[in-house]
């Protein structure tokens, strides 16, 4: 079975389980973890994702951000500076703003039975800390949040693209090496 596979399997059994309509925001985040190599057989697959939620008796109510850096840049008043000298980019906390705002307006629209999907983290690799995204839109979470993130989970610390330092988030972890979960 691939790692993708077994992710799939994980997180289908994941959001099948019962949901407690009294859980804190923290507690209604998924972390669908997988290695940074696997990116794109990810996004391919992410309609089989749907179908599983869906099947499930879900909403599905996706959120990409591919798109958030470029379209960033291309608006950005000194961005003819920074393709010159694009080191000098500090957009952290704009980004954070810009992607929160998205994930909030998807929130906005969904009820304690969907499921909002974050996909498109990797284009935002060294520019923006998947941390302070989720601590900024986790109570407007009505059903769960699933992140799908390119990097690993170790204990209780999660390290983006393999390549951060690990922060330590309260999400539930759903991996493509093994099942945390018990039936």
């Amino acid at each position: 079975m691939s790692a993708i596979d077994r992710l799939l399997a994980n997180y289908t059994r994941q959001v099948r389980l019962p949901w407690s309509p009294n859980a804190a925001g923290k507690q209604r985040v998924w972390f669908a973890v997988y290695p940074p190599s696997e990116e794109r057989r990810v996004r391919a697959r992410m309609p089989q994702f749907e179908e599983v939620t869906l099947g499930a008796g879900h909403d599905w109510i996706p959120v990409d951000l591919t798109a958030l850096l470029p379209e960033f840049l291309s608006t950005h008043k000194y961005r003819e500076e920074i393709f010159k000298k694009p080191q000098h980019l500090k957009a952290g906390t704009q980004l954070e703003v810009r992607a929160a705002t998205m994930v909030d307006a998807a929130c906005a629209h969904s009820d304690a039975n969907s499921v909002v999907v974050i996909t498109g983290l990797a284009s935002l690799f060294d520019f923006m800390r998947v941390s302070s995204l989720i601590d900024r839109v986790e109570d407007s979470v009505r059903g769960r949040l699933l992140v799908m993130f390119p990097g690993e989970f170790q204990g209780t610390l999660y390290r983006f693209m393999d390549a951060r330092d690990g922060f330590n988030y309260m999400a539930t972890p759903i991996t493509s090496t093994e099942s945390f979960l018990t039936s």
